[in-house]
């Protein structure tokens, strides 16, 4: 598979303009994978170098699909398997508008915490991992695709949280549309 050819087939198919390609409806055949691989840092390289042009990575992050547990970039002939180290965005800056916390991610994408099932706390990656292999925020982007907290979105997140005791843990809660989330906890002892 030649990424210039994906590329071409992607034309048009997505822009500020338009709406996220409905790729949950493509089911091309499989073409093979392809050297394609998004780091644990959120960067993506194709044949081990670097794709340093912005809106090809969101080019290609507009088309990417899960299915199980592979990724894939698809287009309405093509499907193509690529390597992600962990999950596929990263969260790189977050804000309040009014009372809703919106994360973005490295390729443009604005979450809107607004329900629950939107973060979740799971252990990182070994190579992320502390001693205690302590569980961190996931945010759902959208499509079955995951966001990982960059490590200083987190702190900062972290002091604007408010602390809650359980019986069993010290919890880190923000509110977003009226509902906590809460994006840390340590085991009380």
């Amino acid at each position: 598979m030649d990424l210039t050819r994906f590329q071409q087939q992607l034309k048009g198919t997505s822009d500020k303009a338009r709406p996220l390609p409905p790729v949950e409806k493509w089911n091309p055949p499989f073409c093979g994978d392809i050297n394609l691989t998004i780091a644990l840092d959120g960067r993506w390289f194709y044949e081990g170098s670097p794709i340093g042009r912005a809106s090809l990575v969101k080019l290609f992050a507009s088309v990417l699909k899960k299915e199980e547990d592979s990724y894939f970039l698809v287009t309405p002939v093509e499907k193509v398997g690529i390597t992600v180290e962990d999950v596929p965005f990263l969260v790189t800056e977050w804000r309040f508008d009014n009372d809703n916390l919106e994360l973005t991610t490295q390729t443009g994408d604005i979450v809107t915490l607004t329900s629950a099932e939107q973060l979740s706390l799971r252990k990182p990656p070994a190579d992320l991992q502390d001693t205690d292999a302590t569980p961190i925020p996931y945010v759902l982007v959208r499509r079955n695709l995951w966001a990982r907290l960059h490590q200083n979105v987190y702190y900062q997140l972290l002091e604007h949280a408010t602390e809650q005791q359980t019986d069993q843990e010290m919890q880190f809660v923000v509110t977003s549309n009226t509902i906590p989330f809460v994006i840390g906890a340590l085991p009380t002892k």
